[in-house]
């Protein structure tokens, strides 16, 4: 009897969960073009191809509700990118050096999706600082799976002495807020359409995810000092 029931179960589950993305992949293009507060639930329906009750059946909670599920796949990614770019325990590769890695594909992600990532950001600081206590735990905790992703790598370093011993933890953060910092302040300087300086080194990276990397890789493990440089 079970034999001939869990195929059928089995493709059912997988229908629903073709259903299911297809619905975040219609919402993703709709807050992306007309932004999470102006979109609508109908649009979401309508790009998806589905009715509005089906898209309720699905996620009950509606616009916001759909706006968690893209939450949760886009800090999957990001949680899976920063492991895969520090995994390992090769010897020459430094943490520096995966660092440098991060850096460029981070940009990758970030330009694939920009639209889409500028909204998700204005939404999660909208919703983290919000008077629900429930929202605020839920971006604390993947926060912290961002800065476990990249605990392993920088313990090792530290072990090895190419860092510092520092709180790891603290690394961490310092490393990702200043990662998530450029690519925000690359999208403002983008948006804004102003000519930026060639000659200024800190503007001139937005475009330029190996030279952006370079930047970061020295600030944060050089210092600013020019003695840092080998500079008397």
């Amino acid at each position: 009897m079970s034999s001939s029931t869990s195929p059928d179960l089995s493709r059912r589950e997988r229908e629903r969960q073709m259903r299911r993305r297809a619905m975040i992949d219609a919402a993703q293009s709709v807050f992306a073009e007309k932004g999470y507060a102006r979109a609508t639930l109908d649009e979401i329906a309508e790009r998806a191809e589905f009715g509005k009750g089906t898209i309720y059946n699905y996620f009950e909670g509606g616009k916001e509700d759909i706006l968690y599920a893209i939450f949760d796949k886009t800090y999957r990614e990001v949680v899976s990118i920063i492991a895969e770019t520090f995994a390992g325990d090769d010897e020459a590769r430094h943490l520096r050096d995966r660092y440098h890695d991060l850096v460029v594909r981070g940009f990758e992600f970030y330009a694939e999706r920009e639209d889409l990532l500028i909204i998700l950001q204005k939404e999660a600081y909208r919703m983290a600082f919000s008077d629900d206590a429930e929202r605020a735990r839920y971006f604390h905790q993947w926060h912290g799976r961002i800065l476990k992703a990249a605990l392993p790598a920088i313990e090792r370093a530290i072990e090895r002495d190419e860092i510092r011993d520092l709180p790891a933890t603290a690394i961490a953060h310092m490393l990702m807020e200043n990662l998530d910092n450029l690519l925000v302040h690359r999208s403002l300087a983008r948006r804004s359409q102003e000519t930026l300086n060639p000659c200024d080194a800190a503007m001139s990276v937005h475009d330029d995810p190996q030279r952006a990397a370079d930047f970061l890789s020295t600030m944060l493990f050089d210092g600013l000092s020019d003695a840092a440089a080998g500079n008397p």
